[in-house]
């Protein structure tokens, strides 16, 4: 063999090498696309968005003048939470109640009193450094 015959005999192989490691890596390449599109579009099946559209026939079972009573209010908030619904019932108490007091002068003193009575409940009693401060006052006269 002579000389030129090694030079390319051993581009041959320098060339078939390298045609070897470009098609491993197109395919490569190719596996870590479509692993990538798998799993973006996999992720994408499996989300459905709520949907708050009614129709037709939906809009035609409730009429547009009903309206629900109390106790009707009550039990749609109780299907929808039932903390939602104790909350309904202690606001349609109050709002009876309030209507019961509007009715003459004597019941809306005593719903004031009530109210004043909740409300000094809610505040905490004063501190013995504030009823200090006050009997100061008292004496020094300021």
């Amino acid at each position: 063999m002579t000389k030129a015959h090694k030079i390319k005999r051993g581009d041959f192989f320098v060339q078939k090498i390298l045609l070897t490691l470009k098609q491993s890596l197109h395919s490569s390449f190719l596996v870590v696309g479509l692993i990538i599109f798998i799993s973006l579009s996999a992720s994408f099946i499996f989300v459905q968005e709520a949907s708050y559209a009614t129709t037709l026939e939906e809009l035609k079972l409730v009429p547009p003048d009903y309206k629900p009573n109390s106790q009707e209010k009550i039990n749609r908030a109780n299907e929808y939470d039932p903390g939602v619904g104790v909350q309904e019932e202690e606001r349609e108490d109050a709002y009876e109640e309030a209507v019961k007091d509007a009715g003459s002068l004597n019941t809306m003193e005593k719903a004031y009193e009530r109210n004043l009575k909740a409300e000094q409940e809610g505040k905490p009693q004063e501190s013995f450094g504030e009823k200090a401060k006050e009997v100061i006052e008292k004496v020094t006269g300021k």
